[in-house]
C-alpha cells in the first residue's frame, strides 16, 4: 500500500550541480545514521553535522559520542555539537553558498531564526504519516494503536512541532509482529531512501509542497519509565502484547509477580493462561509470557523463570 504526493519516484542521483550544494545534517538518534550515510554514499556535500553533546549512559556513567558524530569523523565532516543553537549561527552564515538543512532524529526544536539560514530551508524525515503522530514517538504509537499501517513524511520543517508543509509521504502494510527495532530500521532505511532520491528535486524547487490538515492532527507524547506497567485494568491483551513490543528499547514493559519486578521481552494473546505469570486483561483474554528478564538481569522463558522461582 503505497501513496505518495510526488509522482516521479525513479531513482534520482545528485546532478554535479545539486551534489555539491552544502547539506548541514541534524541528527542525534543512531537512526539518524540511515539518512547521513545514504547522503554521503550518493555524494552530497556534507558541509557539517550538528548532534547533541555526548552523553553519559548506563552502569558505568560512560561518555558516550552520538554515532552520526563517530560517522562524521571517520569521514572528515566537521562535527558542531551546541548546548544552544544560536552559538553556531555565525558557523553556518559562513558557509557558501547558502546551505540547506536536512534533519532527522535530532531531538530539539529548531528554532526560525535557525530555520531562516537555509535554503529552502531544513527537510525533516519524520516516521509517520504526519499529521498523525506529531511528536517524539510516532513509532510506538503505530503499535501500540494497533494501527494497520504507518509511513514516512519528508516535510518542510517551521518552528511548529512536525507541522510543516510536505514535500512527500509513502506508506507500508503493518503484520502487527514487529518489534520496535524492527519498524525503526524499516521506516528510516525507507526514509533514507526517499530523501537520496528527491533532495535535488526539493533544492531546485521542482516538488510541490502539500499543506498539512491541522483539523485532523494528533500527537504522541514522549514516553517515560511510568509507561512501563503493563496494567491488566485498562489494556487489552493485544493491546499489552503490543505495548511489550513497542517497548523493548525504553521504557520496556514489566509486571509485578510474587513481589518481584519482571521485565516482559516477548509476549502474545491467548484465550487461556499458560503458565501461572499469564495474567487475565479487560477483554477476557490472557498475555502469554514468552521471554522475560529476570531481577538478576538474566533472560529466560517464563518456564524456565518459574522453575528457579520455585526453588528459592
Amino acid at each position: 500500500s503505497i501513496r505518495s504526493t510526488t509522482k516521479d519516484m525513479s531513482k534520482t542521483t545528485p546532478t554535479s550541480g545539486i551534489s555539491r550544494q552544502p547539506i548541514v545534517f541534524f541528527g542525534t538518534e543512531d537512526f539518524s545514521l540511515y539518512s547521513l550515510r545514504a547522503l554521503v554514499e550518493a555524494g552530497f556535500n556534507i558541509a557539517a553535522v550538528i548532534t547533541k553533546p555526548d552523553s553519559r549512559r548506563g552502569r558505568s556513567n560512560k561518555l558516550i559520542q552520538p554515532a552520526v558524530k563517530q560517522f562524521a569523523s571517520q569521514h572528515h565532516i566537521p562535527v558542531w555539537q551546541p548546548n544552544r543553537l544560536k552559538d553556531i549561527i555565525s558557523d553556518i552564515k559562513n558557509i557558501t553558498p547558502r546551505p540547506t538543512g536536512v534533519l532527522v532524529s535530532y531531538g530539539k526544536i529548531i528554532p526560525q531564526t535557525i530555520i531562516d539560514l537555509f535554503q529552502p530551508g531544513i527537510i525533516n524525515v519524520h516516521p509517520s504519516l504526519l499529521p498523525k503522530y506529531r511528536g517524539p514517538s510516532p513509532i510506538e504509537a503505530a503499535m501500540t494503536n494497533l494501527d494497520s499501517h504507518t509511513g514516512i513524511s519528508l516535510i518542510k520543517l517551521d518552528a511548529q512541532m512536525d507541522a510543516g508543509p510536505i514535500y512527500h509521504q509513502e506508506s507500508i502494510l503493518l503484520s502487527g509482529d514487529e518489534s520496535r527495532d524492527e519498524l525503526y530500521c524499516r521506516l528510516f532505511n525507507l526514509g533514507s531512501q526517499r530523501l537520496v532520491e528527491l533532495l535535488p528535486r526539493i533544492i531546485s524547487g521542482d516538488i510541490h509542497l502539500k499543506p498539512q490538515q491541522e483539523s485532523i492532527a494528533t500527537y504522541c507524547k514522549l514516553l517515560s519509565k511510568q509507561d512501563s506497567p503493563l496494567d491488566p485494568q485498562s489494556l487489552s491483551a493485544k493491546q499489552a502484547a503490543a505495548r511489550v513490543r513497542a517497548y523493548l528499547g525504553f521504557p520496556r514493559s514489566t509486571m509485578i509477580f510474587d513481589g518481584l519486578r519482571l521485565i516482559i521481552t516477548k509476549a502474545h494473546p491467548d484465550i487461556a493462561p499458560k503458565t501461572a505469570l499469564d495474567q487475565c486483561y479487560h477483554d477476557g483474554r490472557f498475555l502469554i509470557i514468552d521471554e522475560l528478564i529476570a531481577p538478576s538481569g538474566k533472560k529466560m522463558t517464563a518456564e524456565a523463570f518459574l522453575r528457579g522461582h520455585k526453588h528459592q
